[in-house]
């Protein structure tokens, strides 16, 4: 298998497919190839669309993909629109593979559906948080799989999350890619095993679509890091252990969300890949010079940014709560995170302040993570307030403190992305970069676990 081939053949894709135009695709692609390619309707959302397990025929070993794991990541259905046509039409990369594979494109629909604003462009940080939606922790189809762990219990899966266990239990998956995305940053892995021998591949996969690794803080503090870039693939038990060490008598009362598919397929001893690669990225993201800056310092810096954002959105919404009549997706959203984020913080908060290896310099990429890129993803909560107050207002509310406070939200959304985009050398990813980054990188992965 040629790699690089595969990589320069990525077709230019200039926005992300809708999610009708992903299911249509779906059904023109068996119609081509009826002898390969199969869809069989697995569930139903919970709004009522068919969910659709497209399976391509090629070989004993069981390789299972799903799209779409947060609604506000639609990269996976590209990457699974070009793979699962790329491997209809290549019968010799699929007997070399000697996988049957399945995929489902978009497994919350209707949540991408609340995203679609975006996906057309313009792609610049403002737009994507003026149209960005992620439902509440509790309900996100990734992490609502069952669990049971010292005081964290659940058995009530999302039908969507039943949909997943179902595909999962009959694949029984050698090979599970959940295809997840980030924001802003550079490129990093989550793997479920150490495996060394794809570590110099899954760092030079970047360079093939001008992308960078990102070598700046982990997403969440309690990261494990295989090589760089590369991490142990993160649970609910270590997000619980981590609560706990620091000062969370019970962290199930604080933890909305449950299981991981990586946790669930535990059982059947999938090697569980996630490929990490943002929307926008900057030349700071691995510079590894070091600063005069503690790393400590810049941590605890960036936490008061986002103490600051949730300050003003929770005061905000203390005025105008009593005038909501809605309970929508994006209200429920919003409320969770920021019931979250004040709770997390205070555990990260003291992890910071004890941890030895947040008491030396940091580098550039660190510091650019803790001063900037937190500042984007406080953007997010803050465009989920507006679209919050949109709907009532779209709905009929009338009620003059909606209408002033929308007014007053909308235009501090502008106004701090303005001053994002201003202080930033950034730029929007090319589609095709990062389909061909997830494509490759589950290539190759794949590849790995056949020669294991």
């Amino acid at each position: 298998m040629d790699l690089k081939k595969i990589a320069a053949d990525i077709p230019d894709y200039q926005t992300f497919l809708t999610v009708d135009e992903l299911t249509a695709s779906n059904h023109r692609l068996v119609e081509e190839y009826p002898n390969v390619a199969s869809i069989k309707v697995i569930g139903k959302t919970r709004k009522g669309d068919p969910i659709e397990l497209l399976t391509i025929e090629g070989g004993p070993e069981q390789a299972f993909l799903f799209g779409g794991p947060h609604p506000n990541e639609p990269i996976g259905c590209m990457t699974i629109e070009y793979l699962s046509r790329h491997l209809c039409e290549d019968e010799s990369l699929r007997q070399e593979l000697g996988y049957t594979w399945h995929f489902i494109k978009s497994i919350d629909a209707d949540g991408m559906r609340l995203n679609e604003g975006w996906f057309g462009g313009p792609f610049t940080p403002s737009n994507y948080a003026r149209h960005f939606y992620r439902p509440a922790s509790y309900e996100q189809v990734e992490w609502t799989f069952p669990i049971d762990y010292k005081t964290l219990k659940s058995n009530d899966p999302l039908p969507e999350t039943k949909a997943l266990m179902q595909v999962i239990d009959e694949t029984k998956p050698k090979f599970l890619y959940s295809l997840h995305n980030a924001g802003f940053g550079g490129v990093y892995y989550y793997v479920s095993d150490d495996c060394p021998p794809l570590y110099d591949t899954f760092h030079e996969i970047p360079n093939w679509f001008d992308l960078a690794l990102d070598l700046g803080e982990p997403e969440m503090t309690i990261a494990e890091p295989y090589a760089p870039a590369i991490y142990r693939m993160l649970t609910s038990t270590d997000m619980y252990d981590h609560l706990q060490r620091n000062g969370v008598n019970d962290p199930a009362t604080i933890m909305g969300f449950k299981a991981s598919s990586a946790q669930y397929a535990t059982q059947y001893n999938s090697f569980f890949l996630v490929v990490e690669m943002p929307y926008f990225d900057e030349p700071r993201v691995n510079d590894q010079t070091l600063t005069t800056t503690l790393r400590r310092d810049a941590i605890l810096k960036s936490m008061d940014i986002q103490l600051e954002y949730d300050k003003w959105i929770i005061n905000q919404n203390e005025i105008v709560e009593g005038a909501l009549s809605l309970n929508t997706p994006v209200r429920r959203a919003l409320n969770d995170f920021i019931k979250m984020g004040s709770q997390y913080r205070e555990a990260d908060r003291q992890w910071v302040q004890t941890a030895e290896e947040t008491n030396r310099p940091a580098s550039q990429a660190e510091l650019f993570s803790n001063l900037y890129t937190s500042r984007f993803y406080k953007l997010l909560n803050l465009g989920l307030f507006t679209r919050m107050l949109d709907e009532e207002i779209a709905e009929g509310n009338k009620n003059k403190l909606i209408q002033s406070v929308q007014e007053l939200a909308f235009s501090r959304l502008q106004e701090e992305s303005m001053a994002l985009e201003n202080e930033l050398d950034y730029r929007a990813i090319p589609i095709r970069s990062l389909v061909g980054m997830q494509t490759c990188a589950g290539l190759a992965t794949a590849t790995y676990l056949n020669n294991m």
